[in-house]
């Protein structure tokens, strides 16, 4: 029995330290009023402590949540809470209680009760903080991005990292459920000479060749497709060296990348639809989501909105207004001039705008005249018995039934009013879409609280190179032009004008005004694709030497097969309410391709450059 005592003492002991964990037997999101009266252990970060008249209250945080534990004089664990600071790591044992009457807090989840301590061990003290967690106070990029660590503790940054992993599981699992399978595609490999600048790196053991990180894995998937699976997806890295901007990050993003055989342009939507709507649905918080995604051609968006990704919370139409200034009896000769150069005319209405003081239009002239434009010609249309009467700078140059005409046209009633954007086609289309913009926020008149989708379809095969004189691909050089196949071979350099009209199956995935994805069908037919770029200029040596392996795949029997890729980054950013890509990417680069955090780019060294066979040729400071 003697022999046996220490035995049991030790078997006491080891079931005691299996309950009780070395660092934690609840997370900080789990105490509750059903564990009153129990004793635990926490492990966690002093999220922020209070001294209230010698009583010690810590708010103690983990990746779960936040509780309120307190230390007072009477406790054995006082003396070791007196040094905490902010962000220090502990582990605090002590019991659950009820907090007094009065003192509880509905909002939080553990806000009935708290930890009364008993004892502290410091995990990890914690240096002079360059920046608070605590609260949402903003700081400078350059110190976030260089502290991202401390920067992914504060509540709001954390819980949109967690929501882009939940929102990318969901992705794929709407995917898997359409029978989509997940591939994974080369990292390294050939440079691309289309889009944008690829990332280069070098071969060692292939001196002077190198490796390009993919833009996209696009003739990876096609590949997939040529090589005779049906349905390809992956939750993508795609690798650019282009400038950052707000929607777009420097260096690297994700995109839900997505291929299918046999597959007409209806078919992909038919596949995508589900698949966004769902995940708007499942995170959007209620917010109402499009159903059934309109259509919308790219001409008629160019007219209506301005540009090729219309936000359709904003209910303001643009209309081609040139046949009414064109009219002999208007004698506004500053757009007839430019009518006459071959420009256009476009008429931004402004519901209610009539009612806005003249700041509202002088703060808008102004607007214009710094996008580079002379200004914004405007009219107020008022009642006048039955009839619609325009005043302001330039109605005295409009008679009235061009003046009627043009409020038909704008769709306007008295108490509105519209501005004019005269220029080229593009650069009149450029600024009436900015104007639409503005005039839409300005008036309140942009809808909140919904995601409205849309598709722009239709886009321009080609487009004519006023520089050049030539004839370039408009969007995407692979893409199936939705032309007559015998028809499109057989056409010559006189058909310019055939050519220019011709459209692409190319689409475009557009959110609130936001573009989520490009996508189109494939032009799978090797004597197409041939046609395709003598038409811009290309011989089939081009194609053999930039595009050889898909070129020739496709001479053994490819599918019609078509796909899209919606950008992750962009959709997470949309669901998180937030207006740029850095508040959803774990370790973003800030606006000049560098990474703070880790300090990338760095120097190679000397021993690295000459196992590479490389030599530097640094441009002069």
């Amino acid at each position: 029995m003697g022999a046996f005592a220490p035995n049991l003492r030790h078997f006491v002991a080891l079931k005691f330290e299996i309950i009780m964990h070395p660092y934690r037997t609840h997370h900080c999101s789990q105490p509750n009023e059903a564990l009153a009266g129990t004793d635990i252990r926490l492990s966690g970060w002093c999220h922020r402590i209070r001294d209230h008249g010698g009583v010690l209250f810590i708010d103690l945080r983990d990746h779960y949540g936040i509780t309120q534990c307190v230390v007072d004089p009477d406790s054995p664990a006082f003396k070791a809470a007196e040094p905490l600071r902010s962000e220090w790591v502990v582990k605090i044992d002590g019991q659950v209680r009820l907090r007094p009457d009065g003192t509880q807090n509905a909002d939080m989840p553990t806000g009935m009760v708290e930890i009364y301590v008993t004892a502290i061990e410091v995990l990890g003290p914690a240096a002079e903080l360059p920046m608070p967690v605590f609260g949402d106070v903003e700081y400078p990029e350059d110190i976030r991005l260089r502290y991202r660590f401390l920067d992914l503790r504060r509540e709001r940054l954390h819980k949109n990292i967690m929501l882009r992993g939940q929102i990318i599981d969901s992705l794929r699992a709407r995917m898997k459920a359409q029978n989509f399978f997940e591939f994974q595609t080369p990292i390294l490999t050939a440079s691309s000479p289309e889009g944008a600048r690829d990332f280069l790196v070098p071969s060692r053991i292939h001196p002077g060749k190198f490796y390009a990180l993919p833009q996209a894995p696009q003739q990876f998937k096609q590949l997939l497709m040529v090589a005779g699976f049906d349905r390809y997806f992956q939750i993508a890295p795609c690798f650019r060296d282009e400038d950052a901007r707000a929607d777009r990050s420097p260096g690297e993003f994700y995109q839900l990348d997505i291929e299918m055989s046999f597959a007409t342009q209806e078919d992909v939507f038919a596949s995508v639809e589900p698949v966004l709507r769902g995940v708007f649905e499942e995170f959007g918080g209620g917010m109402p989501v499009t159903q059934k995604f309109p259509m919308i051609p790219y001409r008629e968006s160019m007219l209506k909105y301005g540009n090729d990704k219309p936000d359709l919370r904003n209910p303001l139409i643009i209309a081609d207004v040139t046949e009414e200034f064109s009219s002999d009896s208007v004698t506004f000769n500053a757009f007839k001039n430019v009518i006459k150069a071959g420009g256009v005319v476009r008429a931004i209405p402004a519901t209610g705008a009539g009612a806005q003081p003249r700041s509202f239009f002088d703060k808008l002239n102004d607007w214009a005249r710094g996008e580079g434009a002379p200004g914004l010609g405007y009219v107020i249309f008022e009642a006048e018995g039955d009839q619609l009467v325009g005043k302001g700078p330039i109605a005295k140059f409009l008679p009235a039934d061009i003046q009627q005409k043009i409020a038909a046209k704008a769709g306007l009633k008295a108490g509105d009013a519209v501005f004019f954007a005269c220029d080229q086609e593009a650069k009149a289309a450029r600024l009436a879409g900015l104007a639409r913009t503005r005039i839409g926020n300005d008036l309140g008149l942009t809808e909140q609280g919904v995601f409205k989708f849309c598709w722009i379809v239709d886009f321009p095969m080609y487009e004519w190179n006023e520089d050049e004189k030539k004839i370039d691909f408009s969007h995407n050089p692979f893409s199936m032009p939705n032309f007559d196949r015998d028809a499109f071979l057989a056409l010559s350099e006189n058909d310019k004008d055939a050519i220019l009209n011709i459209t692409a199956f190319q689409y475009d995935i557009v959110c609130n005004g936001i573009e989520l994805s490009s996508g189109a069908i494939r032009n799978h037919r090797p004597d197409v694709m041939k046609k395709a770029f003598e038409i811009a200029g290309y011989g089939e040596d081009v194609l053999i030497e930039k595009f050889g392996g898909m070129y020739r795949a496709f001479q053994y029997g490819a599918p019609p097969h078509g796909g899209i890729a919606p950008g992750v980054d962009r959709i997470v950013m949309l669901l998180a309410g937030e207006e740029n890509l850095r508040e959803v990417v774990v370790f973003p680069m800030n606006q000049r391709a560098e990474d703070l955090l880790m300090s990338a780019p760095s120097a190679a060294t000397p021993k690295q450059l000459r196992e590479l066979h490389i030599r530097l040729n640094l441009p002069e400071a």
